[in-house]
């Protein structure tokens, strides 16, 4: 599986540590790591819900593009 260091990056940019984000999300400290660490595959409504606490796109989020706009919404 894939690493995903730019969840690292945006959390830390955040000034969040995993066990905060993990309370955000309603999940351990501990899935949230594996997660990061690319050991688990993210659910779509994980990777929904960091893309809108980071207020990035879902491409970006999983390092796709470099461009962190939001789509707008239809």
């Amino acid at each position: 599986m894939k690493r995903y260091n730019r969840l690292r990056n945006l959390r830390e940019d955040a000034d969040m540590t995993q066990a905060q984000v993990g309370a955000l999300l309603n999940i351990s400290q501990r899935s949230y790591a594996h997660f990061e660490a690319g050991t688990r595959s993210i659910p779509i409504e994980i990777l929904v819900a960091l893309a809108d606490l980071y207020k990035v796109n879902l491409d970006y989020l999983v390092e796709r593009t470099d461009n962190k706009e939001m789509l707008p919404r239809k």
